[in-house]
């Protein structure tokens, strides 16, 4: 069983930039993906961006494209939210999570992804 911790959230403003991280303890094989997923107060939690552990392929929510990016770093077993040009509907706890080998864990109810316990990133306008 993959555990995640997730850190390097904050307040920042509107317009700034942020770095998230995802520490994950145990083997990450290379059939796995990792991704984050957010929630805002009373919301549901959305998909942000994903990436293939071997292959690097990367998908991100339409929300995000052309200002968040996500990267791997397979020695560390760590994987990066960088988020620039934030917005303050950018503002949610912000999730790491991996579906250990079972790619149909990617769509809702997201039930089969293994998840961190959530960093807060707060954008003031």
């Amino acid at each position: 069983q993959v555990q995640l911790v997730e850190s390097g959230g904050g307040l920042v403003q509107a317009g700034g930039s942020l770095r998230l991280s995802c520490a994950a303890s145990g083997r990450i094989f290379s059939n796995y993906d990792m991704g984050w997923f957010r929630q805002a107060p009373g919301k549901e939690r959305e998909f942000v961006t994903r990436v293939g552990w071997s292959s690097g392929s990367t998908y991100y929510a339409d929300s995000v494209k052309g200002r968040f990016t996500i990267s791997r770093d397979i020695p560390k077993n760590t994987v990066y939210l960088q988020m620039n040009s934030l917005k303050p509907e950018d503002a949610a706890v912000y999730y790491c999570a991996t579906d250990q080998g079972y790619s149909a864990a990617w769509s809702p109810p997201y039930k089969f992804l293994s998840w961190g316990q959530g960093t807060q990133v707060t954008v003031s306008s």
